[in-house]
């Protein structure tokens, strides 16, 4: 099939997706890229089939598939970037039940063809693409996110759409690092691997919120870059983004929690640094920037910037004092400012939290246990229901 545009809509409709009950798992051994002449094959080997789509995004240019959730554990993007054409690969969830597959681009390509072929004897599925060079121009002009109605969510790197006012508080959980980035290291343990057990503790306990919906950035030991974690969080309709991290140091000393915002000195930097960066439609969740000069695009990310920032001090408030109140150890100095690029974003408010020191052996043992991990999950679970409350009765003054 030979196809003129950057999407294509493939296989399964969206709509038959509740048939398909367990979770799809690629096969890592099987899937990956092959440069072939004049065009790269990348095959997907999957348990089972599921609904997906596929397009090409620009600056920088990728490669994206939506997938109904597969399961990606144990991916690399070696099978994948050994293509002349692929710089890499990212695997990873997009929002509950959705995952999503990323491709770096070292040059322009155009989808040439997409197919899903199901095994009638065992039920698994191969999905198939092929990539053929094209011009930056031609590349530029038929890349874009699609916007159909018959998806269920709001897809990362578009505008999304502005959540309503009695829909769920979207929590996004960020565990720091992963993959090829480890993060801190100390005595054995990676920071990577203990904010994602932290992560899921932390979303799980939430989920029991009413009216509050997580969503976790990650859900695996895959790296997943900063942007693309904010990318992911105005996908998913955030109104509150945690990142989680632990930190390690020289000596131990060092013990505690700490909550980190964004300075004021570098919230006016990092409208310039996101207006360079990213899509105009990916700055701000729900106002599409495409046509506006880099000056209108910070002009509206420092006014959303405004309400963002102050929602954000007061949900760190709200989380040191529930830290304090659950008995959680906190740092001699907890409340704290940074310029940060992963609270970056303006159209949501954004904190930073250092659960403690894989440094130092006490916090060490305490975060690396259930047991340990536990009053920080209560607090933030506090917290977070405490600030739902407060920006409630906010709400009103605000939109005067």
């Amino acid at each position: 099939m030979k196809v003129g545009l950057a999407l294509l809509w493939l296989a399964v409709s969206p709509v038959a997706a509740q048939e398909f009950s367990a979770l799809a798992r690629l096969d890592v051994e099987q899937s990956g890229a092959q440069d072939r002449f004049r065009r790269t094959q990348v095959d997907l080997f999957l348990s089972q089939p599921v609904p997906y789509r596929v397009f090409t995004l620009d600056d920088p240019r990728r490669v994206v598939l939506d997938f109904r959730e597969v399961d990606f554990r144990g991916a690399q993007a070696g099978g994948f970037a050994v293509s002349d054409r692929i710089d890499g690969a990212r695997f990873g969830g997009l929002r509950p039940g959705w995952s999503r597959m990323i491709l770096d681009l070292a040059a322009p390509v155009f989808v040439d063809e997409a197919g899903m072929v199901v095994d009638d004897v065992d039920g698994t599925a191969r999905i198939t693409l092929v990539l053929r060079p094209t011009g930056e121009a031609e590349f530029a002009a038929a890349a874009g996110a699609p916007d159909d109605p018959d998806w269920v969510f709001s897809v990362a790197d578009t505008p999304a759409v502005a959540p309503v006012d009695d829909g769920p508080v979207v929590v996004v959980i960020d565990p720091g690092h992963g993959g090829i980035d480890p993060g801190a290291e100390h005595g054995g343990t990676q920071e990577a691997e203990v904010m994602l057990a932290l992560a899921t503790e932390l979303a799980t306990a939430l989920g029991r919120l009413e009216d509050v919906h997580p969503v976790v950035t990650r859900s695996g030991d895959n790296f997943v870059p900063l942007q693309e974690r904010l990318t992911l969080a105005r996908g998913a309709g955030a109104d509150l983004f945690i990142s989680l991290h632990a930190d390690a140091l020289e000596g131990e000393q060092a013990t505690g929690a700490s909550v980190y915002t964004l300075t004021d000195e570098a919230a006016s930097q990092a409208s310039q640094r996101m207006a360079e960066r990213h899509n105009a439609g990916d700055l701000l969740a729900g106002i599409d920037l495409s046509g506006q000069g880099d000056e209108v695009a910070m002009i509206l990310q420092d006014l959303a910037r405004i309400e963002s920032a102050a929602a954000g001090d007061r949900f760190a408030d709200q989380l040191v004092q529930a830290m304090q109140d659950t008995g959680a150890p906190l740092n001699t100095r907890p409340r704290r400012a940074a310029p940060l690029a992963v609270l970056n974003a303006a159209d949501f408010p954004s904190v930073l939290l250092e659960v403690g020191f894989l440094s130092n052996e006490v916090d060490r043992a305490r975060l690396t246990s259930p047991q340990g991990r536990a009053p920080i999950v209560a607090a933030v679970t506090l917290a977070v229901g405490r600030w739902v409350i407060e920006e409630a009765a906010l709400a009103p003054l605000v939109r005067q």
